[in-house]
């Protein structure tokens, strides 16, 4: 149950007595969601039983390290909610716990470090892989509303607002960069990150919304993002992106 839900969900389950079908749902303020998405991912994909086979390997893969940085103790008031081909969705401040031993506002830096965290991680996979594959990620914070679906396959979900701004930052956002509305910017701003202001952005239900870019902390603030890579990263990842390096070479050859 522990593998399928997150920690605090899967223990109001394990400890108290529930009917099977009793509904499960929580109610949050100031929590953090992240759409994080590889938009070029799709160029390399192929439906070829073969290559679509690789293709397949090589995004369990990038999730797979994704996992493994989420993972680490720093990211722990982090909980993964889905991926949804190569998007991947995290929210932090769900868990009531981490909240009573942080500062009202530090979950929502740690999400922060985790997008730039993840970008170094691909950016790290590109070298290896001979890729050249782009995070774009979006991140917005608020109220929201969690619960669990279903009884033989139970999923956790998170519904609301926040969490339909935080997919609009990502799907107007720019490849290789993370946006965030000016709500979130301004906690950030007072936490010591760097951003850049993007400007107005028109956003469907919204209308246009001021934006911002974070480039990252400031210089003195504590957080370095150095991972070793993943061990399991990878014979196949190394061999599809070299054939995909020689593919793109030989389209450039004129005949």
């Amino acid at each position: 149950l522990r593998n399928i839900l997150p920690d605090h969900v899967a223990n109001h389950f394990l400890t108290q007595d529930r009917q099977a079908e009793e509904l499960y749902s929580q109610s949050r303020n100031n929590v953090g969601v992240m759409f994080a998405s590889i938009p070029n991912f799709t160029e390399f994909y192929s439906e070829d039983i073969n290559k679509g086979i690789e293709c397949i390997r090589l995004l369990n893969e990038i999730i797979v390290d994704f996992d493994e940085l989420l993972a680490e103790p720093r990211f722990s008031s982090i909980e993964k909610i889905k991926t949804v081909g190569a998007s991947y969705m995290a929210a932090s401040g769900l868990n009531p716990t981490h909240r009573g031993r942080e500062g009202e506002n530090d979950h929502i830096c740690a999400l922060v470090d985790f997008a730039i965290a993840m970008k170094q991680c691909l950016e790290e996979l590109n070298k290896h892989s001979f890729n050249n594959f782009q995070l774009r990620v979006g991140i917005s914070t608020g109220a929201l509303v969690g619960g669990v679906i279903g009884a033989r396959k139970p999923v956790y979900d998170v519904w609301g607002n926040t969490v339909n701004e935080a997919s609009r930052m990502d799907s107007t956002g720019t490849m290789g960069r993370i946006q965030i509305p000016k709500e979130t910017a301004m906690m950030l701003t007072a936490r010591g990150y760097q951003l850049e202001y993007r400007g107005l952005v028109p956003v469907k239900g919204k209308g246009e919304m001021e934006t911002y870019y974070v480039v990252g902390r400031a210089a003195g603030i504590q957080g370095a993002f150095t991972r070793t890579p993943s061990q399991h990263a990878s014979l196949a990842a190394v061999v599809y992106g070299m054939v995909q390096a020689r593919r793109r070479q030989n389209t450039r050859v004129v005949v």
